[in-house]
């Protein structure tokens, strides 16, 4: 009786243990053995969108930057000797006009019959209307011939000294407009001149932009500018600038394929307007790319394509 009942525990618990089996075969839809074999699917697919070259008509530019200058600085220094200082009637940033006092001499040559020319080297006075950007003459300082007492930006004129490569100085004609940023500030200008060489050291020559309307801005400040080259519009592709991406002196996209793999594609680009760029070379027409978030991912990566 005893026995009867043991086979039938240990019968009950092979069939239970069928069962068990079974069921994971009936939920999974393949075996364990399968299953084993079935290949990874990898990390999850990254979500993205994706954009294509855009078709703009931008005028043709040379983006440089550059400081502001003065336009020309005048030196203002002692013709005479033995004569001291007796007043300063200026300080740097006054705005002087041609004829204004400088400085007041004292005048040890004093007598009854003292000539006009003896009036003349009493004073200093400037040379022309301006603002005062240096002064070093000090009350009491004795007169040395030559000595730089003052300078002055003649007629307050500023301009800008855009920093170019040869090949972008050969393109520049005079007269070619000009946009300067300045801070928060936007001057127009033109070119007046450029020159004929560029530095041996540093392969770099410049442009000077007048900028008429400069009041207030500082000469020594640095500025980005944009020069007008095309004297017209040009068709051209542009992509996002959040779609071009860099890594050292590498500029690249990321397409996606057909399987939705990314895949690495160095293009060359050119100027830049807003927040879109110039692509000059290394991609197609209708070739898709991430638009963003390009720098979360790397060639091979799986992505899943989402309409923006």
């Amino acid at each position: 009786m005893n026995s009867i009942k043991s086979k039938k525990w240990v019968f009950g618990g092979v069939v239970l243990s069928v069962l068990a089996v079974a069921g994971v075969v009936s939920l999974s839809g393949t075996s364990v053995a399968e299953e084993a074999k079935a290949p990874s699917s990898g990390r999850p697919a990254l979500t993205v969108t994706t954009t294509t070259l855009r078709q703009d008509k931008w005028a043709r530019s040379l983006t440089a930057n550059g400081s502001i200058l003065p336009w020309q600085e005048a030196i203002i220094s002692a013709q005479v000797q033995g004569l001291r200082i007796a007043e300063v009637k200026v300080s740097i940033g006054d705005h002087v006009q041609q004829g204004d006092v400088l400085v007041t001499l004292d005048n040890f040559a004093r007598s009854g019959d003292e000539t006009s020319d003896r009036m003349i080297q009493s004073r200093i006075v400037a040379p022309d209307s301006g603002v005062i950007s240096a002064a070093s003459a000090n009350v009491g300082s004795m007169l040395q011939p030559g000595a730089e007492l003052f300078r002055i930006i003649r007629k307050s004129r500023l301009e800008w000294r855009a920093d170019l490569t040869a090949d972008e100085l050969m393109l520049l004609r005079k007269g070619m407009t000009a946009e300067v940023t300045v801070g928060d500030r936007v001057l127009k200008g033109s070119i007046r001149a450029i020159s004929p060489s560029v530095n041996a050291q540093t392969r770099y020559g410049y442009a000077l932009v007048n900028l008429p309307n400069s009041k207030g801005v500082i000469a020594g400040a640095y500025a980005r500018g944009i020069i007008d080259i095309s004297g017209g519009k040009r068709t051209l592709a542009t992509l996002p600038q959040s779609a071009v991406m860099q890594r050292g002196s590498k500029t690249y996209v990321l397409q996606v394929g057909p399987d939705n793999k990314v895949s690495e594609h160095a293009v060359t680009i050119g100027q830049r307007v807003g927040d879109r760029v110039e692509i000059k070379q290394g991609l197609k027409a209708n070739e898709p790319v991430v638009e963003s978030g390009g720098a979360f991912l790397t060639e091979g990566d799986t992505v899943q394509v989402v309409k923006g």
